[in-house]
């Protein structure tokens, strides 16, 4: 019991040092694994302790496990989204789907623009992309802008907490022990309603919110001719998807010892993917087009700048989940809660969503619901890929005023925090509730 004790004593102390001294989220899981080490020593025997050396060493060990594996595909991620954003295929993208859903469908065309261009980009960047979009948008339709906004940030959000390649998504597959194809596959069928529901339906009721946005965030928007091809666009955003969800039915439906097994497990694996899609879109979005490939390097590397917290935070959150292993605690956690006879998936959700709530990080909620459920899955008929979407949509809950995404939500569309709290807040919420129970149904087939 005194082992269970220290476990939450560590992580509300991860709370306190993020939430609420705004301590660097890095930094806090190192004091926090300091401390769970130290804590832990004091209501041990004597043999079972761990020295200073040991403490240190497992956090090492962590963020090096953790980091090694999923480096590569971050980077390459970042890299990816930073070309389709500079090169203007996501403007491209945003223009052809409205030309082709129209006015009366706008939100529908706003929404998958989401989708696909949220695959590549990380989250913070895709909200600032987008965001001026969709107040031009908005002034050409003359319909508000949260009307037209809330399906499309639905689709970014679910893209951030469901779907590889995105930081957190990738992490809890290494977490897990999932496949990523087969995860990104199970979490397009869980995304697409949550898609829906969170967006074009639930905005129906935000019509009233009519206030203006902010005239400061604005964005220049490249010159029509100086656009890549829609065609181009859209593969070059969605070639990591493609090459996942396409080798990883081909290794469904070949025998394994066919050499058509083999191509496609190396063309599926994430790393090779993720190279491979970073250097098409170098090539069709930047080389083809007349960038110098001194301009395509630079966008490139600054994107690894934008990705670099993203990196820090998910290699803290790993030294917690090796102290967890290291000090055997996993293994109290694991009995403790087996006993509760609770569907992990539902576990997952819940415990992702309680950090969600209190930190206010989707990547912190996800990573740490993870280190403490991830032995819960060993033995248990529960499919690995459903549980990394369970904790996706867990980190999703409810954001609300220590989410960054509340306050840009808020300054952006020019809301109160009483608006922001209806809109946004409920549009995560509903995000995170339909992901759960898309879960629990692929689940019964599963």
């Amino acid at each position: 019991m005194a082992l269970v004790v220290v476990v939450f004593a560590s992580i509300l102390l991860l709370v306190l040092l993020v939430a609420y001294f705004r301590l660097n989220t890095f930094i806090a899981f190192l004091i926090v694994c300091l401390f769970m080490g130290l804590a832990l020593n004091v209501v041990r025997e004597p043999a079972q302790r761990m020295s200073i050396a040991d403490i240190t060493q497992s956090i090492q060990t962590g963020i090096g496990k953790t980091l090694g594996s999923l480096v590569i595909i971050i980077v390459f991620g970042s890299m990816l989204g930073k070309l389709v954003a500079e090169s203007g295929a996501a403007q491209r993208i945003a223009n052809g789907l409205m030309q082709v859903f129209g006015r009366k469908y706008v939100q529908w065309s706003l929404m998958l623009t989401g989708f696909i261009v949220g695959i590549p980009l990380f989250y913070n960047i895709g909200f600032v992309l987008m965001v001026p979009l969709i107040f031009t948008v908005a002034a050409r339709t003359k319909l508000p802008a949260v009307y037209l906004g809330i399906p499309m940030l639905a689709s970014l959000s679910v893209t951030h907490g469901y779907l590889p390649p995105h930081p957190s998504p990738t992490a809890l597959v290494g977490a897990f022990h999932a496949n990523m194809g087969l995860t990104l596959i199970y979490g397009l069928l869980v995304a697409i309603p949550a898609i829906v529901l969170a967006g074009p339906v639930f905005s129906r009721f935000l019509k009233k919110y009519t206030q203006e946005p902010a005239q400061l965030f604005t964005a220049a928007t490249l010159p029509e001719d100086q656009l890549p091809g829609m065609t181009t666009s859209i593969i070059a955003a969605l070639l990591p998807v493609l090459l996942l969800a396409a080798t990883s039915l081909v290794k469904l439906k070949v025998a394994p010892e066919s050499a058509v097994y083999g191509i496609a497990n190396w063309l599926g694996d994430p790393v090779i993917v993720m190279l491979l899609a970073v250097l098409n879109g170098a090539y069709v979005l930047g080389i083809r087009r007349g960038w110098p490939i001194k301009k395509v390097m630079g966008t490139m590397e600054d994107a690894i700048r934008d990705v670099s917290v993203i990196i820090l935070i998910i290699g803290g959150s790993g030294a917690l989940t090796q102290m967890l292993l290291d000090s055997k605690v996993s293994d109290v956690i694991k009995e403790g809660l087996g006993s509760m006879h609770m569907n992990p998936l539902v576990l997952a959700w819940s415990i992702a969503a309680l950090i969600r709530v209190s930190v206010g990080s989707a990547t912190v909620a996800g990573l740490t619901a993870a280190g403490i459920v991830a032995p819960l899955v060993v033995g248990t008929t529960v499919h690995p890929s459903l549980m990394v979407l369970a904790t996706g949509a867990g980190s999703l809950m409810f954001s609300h005023v220590n989410d960054g995404g509340f306050w840009m939500f808020k300054e952006y569309f020019n809301l109160s925090v009483k608006d922001t709290f209806k809109t946004w807040s409920i549009m995560e919420t509903i995000v995170s509730v339909v992901g759960l129970i898309g879960c629990l149904i692929l689940n019964l087939f599963i």
